[in-house]
């Protein structure tokens, strides 16, 4: 039986102390914090794991630097603080990287005056970065030959953080630490319906899947399904203080554009004046992004969205040959849920500058819900924290908090598996240029489980073999992931467990002589029906 099965199987017709519902970032590590504090937990997504909204990020962890413009001084006191303890819970999936911002014609600030705003962030971050910096012309055209300096004043560098794995990866490192904590998890499971009734909620509930339904229980409900909150809130009648709207984001990928052996963010001031980013990602780059005021929470990139963002990157790098669209390997779009209070007028009057990431969180007494609205990434470890609070006051009780539901396992773990590493040769294994070391990527991917692919590739060799030519993923890890990581779909893996679908063309893609085999170790039987799933959707 799956792990994904044995969960749902729990589920059925049990009670839990909470519910929660939505397994994006907010709903992952409130499930973590909370079953890591002694609650018993339900989570549930009618799709994947971090399949919405928390797959669209920028992969970035950041203290909010442009809210400065708004003075917002303690959210981005908050962010930092917050970016500072992701950092260093997860020092080797969270890092350190700086962001180098032209200062041109389009720029609202000059050099001087931006330097001081990349100061007074660095203090306010408590200096848990490197010290920002004041570039000339010259000295960018030193640094990134890339940027086209003939109209610039300046630049400024200044630090913060991002994810060397994907944002949908680092969601679901929350959801297996609520499911070693105890917590019962179940991607593809729909809520159908929830009524009160005395003192629990009766939820039917919907495998996807397969199509069957059936009943659990839970004293407390969590609403955390994002750009979707409000539509639920009303199905049960709840009133509540705030609400969402939503701001499209889209990304482009393309081949890497910058040519310096360190990774470095390269920001840009757009026709605008809003900040838009060149970020790395391994061999490719990745653009964006835009911010565009929607009705509805479902996006697509379309042929504006592309125009734009390549007529701004063009104009700001000094390419052989100007970007085109053939040129974009993978697109991303997804919608930002962001907060306003109730009674500020219809979503076309609010005012989109000032709107920042800022999450609140609303607990309903009466009927013993806690919604999260709206947040970011970087916030995910004070909104675990506020939502356990919530659930407290609502009687659910819960252990003092250790701490140990998030973070990477400790030094001494991972200074031996790199030992066991280094007696085996691993690294060996790959010879690829520009790639990472094997040991760095399956330590940081799977941290405990990697001890377990050491053992798979000494009992057989072929399984330190990379199963997709350009993918970069061994046949143990694929095995690993049939195994333990609740994979329903192709997609979940090829774009959620993994980038493959970010920085591997759609080409390529289909004809990798080891897609069928990908197919195969994760779905059996189901082989053929999954990957016509896939090409179809």
């Amino acid at each position: 039986m799956t792990l994904r099965q044995t969960n749902i199987d729990t589920m059925r017709n049990g009670l839990f102390d909470v519910l929660v519902v939505g397994a994006g970032i907010n709903g992952a590590v409130s499930s973590a914090a909370l079953a890591g504090r002694g609650a018993s937990v339900a989570l549930i997504d009618r799709g994947d794991f971090g399949g919405f909204t928390s797959q669209e990020s920028s992969n970035l962890v950041w203290g909010g630097f442009k809210y400065l413009e708004n003075y917002e001084l303690p959210l981005v006191f908050g962010l930092c603080r917050s970016r500072n303890r992701l950092m260093k819970a997860y020092p080797d999936n969270v890092k350190e990287i700086g962001f180098l911002a032209s200062l041109g014609t389009t720029a609202p600030y000059a050099p001087w005056f931006a330097g001081l705003g990349a100061t007074a962030y660095w203090g306010i971050g408590q200096f848990g970065t490197k010290r920002p910096k004041v570039y000339s012309p010259e000295k960018v055209e030193t640094a990134e030959p890339v940027i086209k300096t003939d109209d610039i004043r300046g630049a400024i560098e200044y630090y913060d953080a991002y994810l060397v794995d994907n944002d949908s990866r680092f969601v679901f490192s929350f959801v297996r630490s609520a499911i070693e904590a105890g917590a019962s998890v179940a991607n593809y499971v729909e809520l159908v319906s929830a009524e009160r009734d005395g003192d629990r909620w009766r939820a039917r509930l919907r495998d996807v899947d397969s199509g069957e339904e059936f009943e659990t229980s839970a004293r407390v409900i969590v609403n955390a399904a994002g750009p979707f909150v409000d539509g639920l809130n009303e199905e049960w009648g709840l009133t509540t203080e705030h609400r969402i709207v939503y701001s499209k984001g889209i990304h482009l990928v393309v081949p890497r554009l910058t040519t310096t052996k360190h990774d470095r963010v390269l920001g840009f001031f757009d026709d605008t004046q809003r900040l838009f980013y060149v970020i790395p990602m391994g061999r490719r780059s990745v653009i964006g992004t835009t911010d565009t005021r929607i009705d509805t929470p479902f996006t697509e990139v379309d042929d504006d969205d592309r125009t734009f963002l390549l007529e701004q990157i063009n104009a700001r790098l000094d390419l052989d040959q100007p970007l085109t669209v053939d040129d974009v390997i993978a697109e991303r779009s997804g919608v930002r849920p962001l907060v306003v209070k109730r009674g500020a007028g219809d979503q076309r009057d609010v005012d989109w500058t000032s709107l920042s990431r800022k999450h609140e969180i609303e607990r309903d007494d009466d009927r013993s819900v806690v919604t999260v609205f709206g947040g970011k990434l970087t916030d995910c470890l004070n909104v675990g924290e506020e939502v356990c609070g919530e659930v407290e006051h609502l009687g659910v009780p819960l252990e003092r908090d250790l701490r140990n539901w998030y973070g990477e396992p400790a030094t001494a773990t991972r200074d031996e598996f790199f030992r066991q590493a280094r007696l085996m040769k691993l690294d060996r294994l790959r010879s690829k240029p520009d790639t990472e070391p094997l040991s760095d990527r399956l330590w940081r991917r799977y941290g405990r489980r990697a001890f377990d692919m050491l053992e798979a590739i000494r009992a057989d060799p072929r399984m330190g073999e990379d199963i997709m030519g350009s993918a970069d993923y061994l046949r143990a890890e694929l095995y690993n992931a049939a195994e333990h990581e609740m994979i329903v779909r192709l997609d979940d893996f090829m774009r959620r467990r993994s980038k493959i679908d970010l920085v591997v063309s759609d080409e390529a893609i289909a004809s990798s002589p080891g897609l069928r085999e990908v197919a195969e170790i994760l779905f059996g039987d189901d082989a053929q029906l999954r990957l016509d799933e896939y090409f179809d959707a």
